[in-house]
């Protein structure tokens, strides 16, 4: 794996970096790995309705940037003391996605050779004893397969609490009270047990990874001036962050084991006129939109949706059955 040193804590540019980067990876070449650390910003999933997931006057209030990543699940906070990591893959053949588990394994046993005895759990968490140190995401555009994770090293987890605005059913799904009881610093837990020991910093657990893996090189000026101009022109856009959600007639919302879905159709003499989906889903970044184009124009009843649904490979795009759960929730009631 080729690692790339990215010394910037721009959240839009760092998230048109790691697009980037994506972008250019080819059959051929080695994977991408890449740590990076941002300043204080609410970082939402690519399918998530950013006005029902960030509290937008505690943010302003606070300076938290807020932006909208490439790749599904929930929306999470970072800070100086969130180290986030990138891994970018040329798959073999379409369809062959690494793990979290495969794909986070340098990272995972970096952690473990510092003490820290992390294993992947669940839908997509890194977790800590039970409580989750590192959320992981990936997309997939063809062959090129992005993954990446944010590890809770020293975070300011009162200031995560504020900003958030978290769906009680997700949740209620954890079997948990609140944002704060899920979630854990690495500098926290280790200090529990050993309080003499220097506290665990994002310098620390950079060194254990690179240790491992080898010195990384730095950007070339062509990936910078790309990344640059890709954050001007999308990343710290209010177009691609928040977006404008469509009027709707019709607003459905369920939560899933493999995440919540939100749907809104504007529905105009019995007909679909537009329809948007939001969610912490992960998957394929092209499965909303297919089905967003397809149901469009369609008469508003089951049938007529079930079939436009049925036409389309959706297994491709969702996860394990999610695909079947999703079309039966789409359909009118």
């Amino acid at each position: 794996m080729e690692w790339v040193c990215n010394p910037s804590h721009d959240p839009a540019f760092n998230l048109a970096l790691e697009e980037t980067l994506l972008a250019a990876a080819s059959a051929g070449q080695p994977a991408t790995g890449m740590l990076w650390v941002n300043r204080p910003t609410v970082v939402i999933g690519r399918f998530q309705n950013a006005r029902l997931e960030v509290n937008a006057d505690v943010a302003r209030a606070r300076g938290i940037t807020v932006v909208r990543r490439i790749t599904g699940g929930g929306a999470v906070y970072h800070d100086l003391g969130t180290l986030n990591y990138t891994f970018i893959h040329y798959l073999d053949r379409e369809g062959c996605i690494p793990s979290f588990r495969e794909a986070g394994r340098p990272v995972a046993e970096a952690l473990r050779s510092l003490g820290l005895p992390v294993e992947f759990s669940g839908r997509n968490d890194l977790l800590l004893e039970g409580r989750k140190v590192a959320g992981v995401a990936y997309c997939r555009q063809g062959r090129r397969c992005l993954h990446h994770g944010c590890i809770l090293v020293d975070t300011d987890l009162t200031r995560l609490t504020g900003v958030l605005s978290v769906d009680p059913a997700k949740l209620a799904a954890k079997g948990v009270a609140s944002v704060r009881s899920r979630v854990t610093n690495l500098a926290d837990w280790l200090a529990e047990r050993n309080p003499s020991a220097p506290r665990l910093t994002v310098q620390d657990v950079c060194a254990a990874i690179m240790e491992r893996e080898g010195a990384p090189r730095p950007l070339t000026g062509a990936e910078t001036r790309a990344a640059e101009t890709l954050r001007a022109s999308k990343h710290a856009t209010w177009d691609w962050v928040y977006g404008t959600a469509p009027p709707y007639t019709e607003r459905k919302t369920r939560r899933f084991a493999w995440g919540g879905v939100e749907a809104l159709f504007d529905v105009r003499q019995g007909q679909v006129a537009s329809c948007r989906l939001y969610g912490d889903f992960l998957g394929d970044s092209a499965g909303p939109a297919l089905i967003e184009q397809a149901l469009t124009g369609i008469r508003y009843n089951a049938d007529s949706l079930r079939a436009a649904l049925d036409a389309l490979p959706l297994d491709r795009f969702f996860p394990d059955g999610a695909a079947g759960e999703l079309k039966v929730f789409l359909l009118p009631e």
